[in-house]
């Protein structure tokens, strides 16, 4: 097995693109008492009684634009992957730390990916029996952050960082795409989106969204906005697909406003990357 199709499988069993996502949370993927009005994409109610049409959804379109101001927290969690992370646009920075399969799987990497525009670092950890049995791929495993080439990464969504689209889930493309939705509760919402977009938005990976067929134009969701209108949860019920079982993927968002800038590592724990990095993520 060669560095480059080792890279290509984990990345693309991933969730996350910086990808971007622990299975199942718990996740019913319910819609949600018969009683509470519907509100389809148009606008329409479904029964006597419901808000002004298309209230529920622009106030999940309204909640997703605190978040193009580049200040938070971000977690997300699915498909065998997990990520945080915070965003500090003001000083043109990024931390984030993806972890991709557990203590179980034949190769399971962890990545400290720190961005400081013009400069992006980042350190594995990759684990397993895999990781073991390649020469290519202990070399990486240097315990220091490799110091990335940025014309080497330009448009790499796993390694790179694009500052002119600061949310790694891309809530605001997803919203975009809700189909159904009615308010739960104060600050609750459910119904269903269509998740055919979500590849560009960089939640799910173009496979996982081909894999669900035409369940992708109804995946059911649940969000939750804080007190000021901001979305702070956005939740994906996938259901089953081929051999792929249901599963959760969740993003939360936090802190808005007050992230900090990240910390450049230190100068005595930087190297620069080898060509056997690059060839694991392309």
């Amino acid at each position: 097995m060669t560095v480059r199709r080792l890279g290509a499988g984990l990345v693309a069993a991933a969730l996350i693109t910086p990808a971007l996502a622990a299975c199942g949370n718990g996740g019913t993927g319910t819609a949600g008492s018969t009683a509470t009005p519907t509100v389809t994409a148009s606008g329409t109610a479904s029964a006597s009684g419901a808000p002004a049409a298309g209230d529920a959804k622009q106030a999940l379109l309204d909640s997703t634009k605190e978040i193009s101001s580049g200040n938070f927290r971000f977690t997300l969690a699915g498909a065998g992957s997990t990520a945080e992370g915070q965003v500090h646009q003001p000083s043109q920075s990024a931390a984030m730390k993806f972890a991709i399969g557990g203590p179980s799987s034949d190769l399971a990497m962890k990545l400290d990916v720190i961005h400081y525009k013009p400069d992006s670092w980042v350190k594995l950890e990759l684990t397993g029996p895999t990781a073991d049995s390649l020469p290519a791929i202990k070399q990486l495993n240097l315990g220091k952050y490799q110091h990335l080439d940025q014309a080497r990464i330009k448009g790499n969504r796993n390694l790179g960082f694009d500052f002119d689209k600061v949310d790694p889930a891309g809530s605001a493309v997803l919203t975009q795409s809700i189909t159904e939705v009615r308010s739960t509760g104060t600050g609750a919402y459910a119904g269903t989106i269509d998740v055919t977009k979500a590849a560009e938005a960089g939640s799910l990976n173009a496979a996982t969204i081909a894999a669900l067929g035409t369940q992708a134009k109804t995946v059911p969701f649940t969000a939750k906005v804080d007190p000021q209108n901001r979305l702070s949860e956005l939740v994906l019920q996938l259901p089953a697909a081929g051999q792929t079982a249901a599963q959760e993927i969740k993003m939360t968002y936090s802190d808005y406003g007050a992230a900090t800038a990240a910390q450049k590592p230190p100068a005595d724990q930087v190297v620069e990357a080898p060509a056997e990095l690059y060839s694991l993520f392309n």
